[in-house]
């Protein structure tokens, strides 16, 4: 297989996984809904940041040790499971003071709308999942040809995954920017809110109990 061929294989494969909802397009929609466009396209970044950072990782051999180490997998999955509850929690509890009209916004809808901030809660999310790491340690040497220099076409296939995961979350955002009108009607922001808030938990406690 040349190059080219593996690089258009790998894009079907990683194309057809990056649609389907998880994590990523929890975390976007629920930016993208709560404080705009703009933070939404840097939570998209964080996210992205992560992939690349966990795809080097794999192909460079650092990520096998969620492979061959349960402690270390189980390590990171706890972690990102405590981590992706508690932004779900975080994000249910100023939905509720919202509607009681308590004056206190929680933390994360004080400082949610940082791009910086937006940027760093993707990118822990995507690099608290080991199963990213697994992912990219099962399907890289797949599409890596024998004659390819390793890491440059390993770091080539993680780029590839990176641009389909934006161009997914600019879909993603610019469906919220076009409905907005409708979107920001209290009733539907509310109900949004708590389902975003909802997915992320139930993520979570999925991700909790999961095994390698």
């Amino acid at each position: 297989m040349s190059g080219w061929a593996a690089l258009v294989s790998f894009a079907v494969v990683a194309g057809l996984l990056t649609v389907v909802p998880g994590v990523d397009t929890a975390l976007v929609l629920r930016s993208a809904l709560v404080h705009g466009t703009r933070t939404a396209f840097a939570t998209a970044l964080g996210v992205g940041s992560g992939l690349l950072v966990w795809g080097i990782a794999a192909t460079c051999g650092l990520s096998v040790l969620l492979t061959t180490s349960q402690w270390a997998y189980t390590v990171v999955r706890i972690v990102g499971a405590v981590y992706l509850i508690w932004l779900g929690i975080t994000g249910l509890v100023a939905l509720w003071r919202s509607g009681t009209g308590d004056g206190h916004a929680a933390p994360d809808a004080v400082a949610g709308g940082s791009v910086l901030r937006a940027w760093l809660r993707g990118a822990t999310s995507n690099l608290l999942n080991p199963k990213v790491g697994v992912f990219y340690i099962a399907m890289l040497p797949q599409f890596i040809p024998p004659q390819a220099p390793h890491l440059l076409m390993g770091t080539a296939l993680t780029l590839v995954h990176f641009v389909e995961g934006i161009l997914w979350c600019t879909a993603l955002i610019c469906g919220v920017r076009f409905g907005r009108a409708w979107l920001d009607r209290p009733s539907v922001k509310r109900g949004m809110e708590g389902i975003t808030g909802s997915v992320l938990v139930a993520l979570g406690l999925k991700l909790a109990f999961d095994t390698p």
